[in-house]
């Protein structure tokens, strides 16, 4: 989207001399290039201090997912219990827990696991719900009817009952399955219980797109059906699920401490938010920290997602600027 007041600049030609010999002064030349959705929607989004602040705490918690020893050198799996319910001091900022293991370690550690569960299972759920949104949209007929129908189903199972039902069956009680299996088995989960909201929130996109004057004469120039979707519909329908992706993130983060909560979800020996929340409810009265902390941490990486989400949905969206 251009700017009108640098459109509207007609450049002028080189002076010329007149009769009487003066020089014709032209008008002044822009040199700032013509922006598009992205651009202005960067332009937005850098004046925007709630972009600023939801972008500095993902940042903070991504490095803490990738590199989490940076933060506490401590032990996350071991402890000592002669340290056990200790109470927050210099050796141990948040206190430990009733096996004697480093809660600040813990609560580092867990970001790892809560938030690779989280992306992954949207980056799941895009490729999934987008590919059949956009097949459903372009193609029409009774492949859209087809795949509305079967989208129709899984939209109509009850999310929390859904993955209850389906991690009691493959992660119950003596599966023993690994710590990858079960972060795995979460993940997928997710995503067969979330893929439905994108394919509708992409075929809708795509059937605002497919008609419009320069698809048209993509197809009139004989340009086939890979290259109008890769070129032209794709590009011209990301920001929709841009915006869901990144509030989705948030919601899943939530969705998995839900689950590990209530002991479907992940299990030791991973290291999650929803597990040491699960595990110190049942001390909050002796040690309310063990609860707190992961409870603080969960609740500030979720916000911080949606925030993002919802300065980018106020950036793309041209109605609300």
């Amino acid at each position: 989207m251009s700017d009108p007041s640098t459109a509207s600049i007609v450049s002028t030609p080189p002076a010329q001399p007149t009769d009487a010999g003066a020089p014709t002064v032209g008008l002044p030349q822009s040199n700032e290039k013509p922006r598009g959705l992205l651009g202005d929607a960067w332009r937005d989004l850098r004046r925007k201090p709630l972009f600023w602040i939801s972008s500095t705490l993902i940042v903070i918690f991504l490095l803490m997912a990738a590199f989490p020893a940076l933060f506490a050198p401590g032990d996350a799996v071991n402890g000592a219990l002669s340290r056990s319910l200790v109470k927050p001091g210099a050796d141990g900022w948040f206190g430990y827990d009733v096996q004697g293991r480093d809660v600040y370690a813990r609560v580092i550690y867990g970001a790892r696991a809560s938030i690779v569960v989280a992306v992954l299972s949207v980056v799941g759920t895009l490729l999934v719900g987008g590919t059949m949104g956009i097949i459903a949209g372009y193609r029409g007929g009774w492949v859209d009817g087809l795949l509305s129908r079967i989208a129709d189903v899984f939209f109509g199972l009850p999310f929390v009952l859904g993955a209850i039902v389906i991690l009691t069956t493959f992660n119950g009680s003596g599966s023993g399955n690994s710590k990858a299996q079960i972060m795995g088995l979460v993940i997928a989960s997710l995503i067969v219980l979330s893929w439905p909201v994108v394919m509708r929130l992409m075929r809708s996109s795509v059937l605002a797109t497919k008609e419009a004057d320069y698809i048209v004469a993509a197809r009139a120039l004989g340009a086939g059906t890979g290259r109008i979707i890769l070129k032209h519909l794709l590009p011209n329908c990301l920001a929709p699920l841009l915006v869901y992706g990144t509030i989705m993130v948030g919601s899943f983060i939530g969705a998995e401490a839900t689950l590990s909560f209530l002991g479907v979800g992940l299990k030791s020996p991973v290291v999650s938010w929803g597990i040491m929340i699960s595990d110190g409810q049942q001390f909050i009265r002796v040690a309310p920290g063990l609860v707190f902390f992961p409870a603080a941490f969960l609740v500030t990486a979720v916000l911080s997602f949606v925030m993002l989400g919802e300065a980018v949905r106020e950036a793309l969206d041209p109605k609300l600027r």
